[in-house]
């Protein structure tokens, strides 16, 4: 019995500070940057919003000039360019460490597990939203707009939808 419980404490204690780890909105670690992680870390939580609103404003603005879009195709252009905009608040999102910290393991496990649920849940929701919009602003386009369209998705491969290929 001893053999089969050790193995699984470890296993809970590993995966706790696995989640709080993930969890926390300051976590830094040491020496990362000598090896260029700590790059990572900072382009994945804290990057300047007003810096990628200025991107993709800029992407944005280019792809709607090679397009050429026409007045009469305006609606279904802000239509996907509002749905192309991040949720507001979806990055931000993070659970609050004193909350965690007063959790038992089983109950931080549980609720890192329902924040990473909803968190997928959010996340499809909006791809499900840039898609609609998306092929409804394709459906708009003339076949010369579409295959320039066509020509800017499959630049960069055509990666997490449209955003990339603006």
């Amino acid at each position: 019995m001893t053999s089969i419980f050790k193995p699984l404490l470890i296993a809970g204690l590993l995966a706790t500070a696995g989640f709080t780890a993930m969890a926390a909105s300051d976590y830094e670690c040491p020496g990362m940057m000598d090896h260029g992680a700590g790059m990572q870390h900072e382009r994945m939580g804290k990057m300047d919003p007003a810096k990628m609103q200025q991107r993709m404003d800029k992407r944005l603005d280019v792809l709607k000039a090679q397009l050429k879009i026409t007045a009469s195709q305006d609606g279904a252009w802000t239509a996907y360019t509002t749905a192309m905009m991040p949720p507001a608040g979806m990055m931000a999102k993070r659970p609050d460490m004193a909350e965690l910290q007063k959790l038992s393991t089983p109950e931080r496990i549980d609720k890192m597990q329902a924040l990473q649920t909803q968190h997928m849940t959010d996340m499809k929701a909006a791809m499900a939203q840039r898609g609609d919009a998306t092929k409804a602003l394709y459906a708009a386009l003339t076949p010369e707009q579409k295959k320039v369209f066509d020509e800017r998705a499959m630049q960069r491969g055509g990666r997490q939808g449209n955003m990339h290929s603006m």
